[in-house]
């Protein structure tokens, strides 16, 4: 149950113009209660609420999902694509190199694009997307094997 005056999932899905299906519930409810979660642990999850589900459907789900915004799509270079249910706010990630753990981390400036281009190149910039890349806590405390 939500609270008084934030909108339920399903009001949510209706409002970006979505069909509401218990998996498109499940979905949504699992990445945002997730931690940068892959296809995989999503589907997990979703299974887990609702039943059976294809890894195709979820795949089609994640894609609605994001395009209406209610969702966004992690690809740092060398790893698979992760979901966040955090949206609008703009910003950015930190990537540990060894185990792929991935952190959000505020904009250092505020207010999308919190950075600013040398050279716009006639873009019309409305968003930056920063990855910052080393190793987390657990993978900085592990001993080397080199």
């Amino acid at each position: 149950m939500t609270a008084p005056g934030i909108p339920s999932t399903a009001e949510e899905l209706r409002g970006a113009g979505l069909r509401v299906t218990a998996a498109r519930v499940a979905l949504l409810d699992t990445v945002r209660e997730g931690d940068h979660l892959g296809v995989e642990a999503i589907a997990a999850g979703v299974r887990d609420r609702v039943g059976h589900i294809s890894l195709q459907a979820v795949y089609e789900a994640l894609h609605a999902l994001t395009a209406a915004g209610l969702l966004r799509r992690l690809e740092p270079p060398g790893s698979p694509a992760r979901f966040e249910g955090r949206v609008g706010d703009n910003h950015h990630h930190l990537v540990c190199r060894s185990c792929g753990a991935i952190a959000d981390v505020d904009c250092a400036v505020g207010h999308a694009p919190c950075l600013t281009a040398s050279d716009h190149r006639g873009f019309s910039v409305d968003e930056a997307e920063v990855i910052y890349w080393g190793l987390c806590p657990d993978c900085s405390r592990a001993p080397s094997t080199t």
